[in-house]
């Protein structure tokens, strides 16, 4: 069974980093082929797609994140990273890692103060 750990949330500074990690289980052999992504959801809204790496390094960003947050993988590690730079409190929400929406973790707070 495919099961998916975050880690790495907590509190910061506006301007403040944070990275996130996500390691994945029971993949098997197949870890490195899979697209993974990051979502978040903040209260009251919808959760939303952040970021997402191929199993070809290709990576894709929502608008909001760009040139502030970087996607990466470690295969060996069947691991994916969230570099989180110059925060917002708009980022403030609950991470959660997934593969393409078929299994997802339980979550990451990460809250950003101003």
């Amino acid at each position: 069974q495919v099961q998916l750990v975050e880690s790495g949330g907590g509190l910061v500074q506006a301007g403040g980093s944070l990275r996130l990690s996500c390691a994945a289980s029971g993949t098997g052999n197949i870890f490195r082929f899979n697209t993974m992504e990051w979502h978040r959801q903040a209260p009251g809204k919808q959760r939303q797609l952040v970021a997402a790496i191929t199993g070809g390094d290709s990576r894709n960003y929502a608008d909001s994140v760009k040139g502030r947050f970087t996607i990466s993988r470690d295969n060996a590690k069947k691991t994916v990273y969230l570099q989180m730079n110059s925060l917002k409190p708009e980022d403030t929400a609950v991470y959660y890692c997934s593969t393409q929406g078929a299994y997802w973790g339980q979550g990451t707070q990460v809250t950003v103060s101003s």
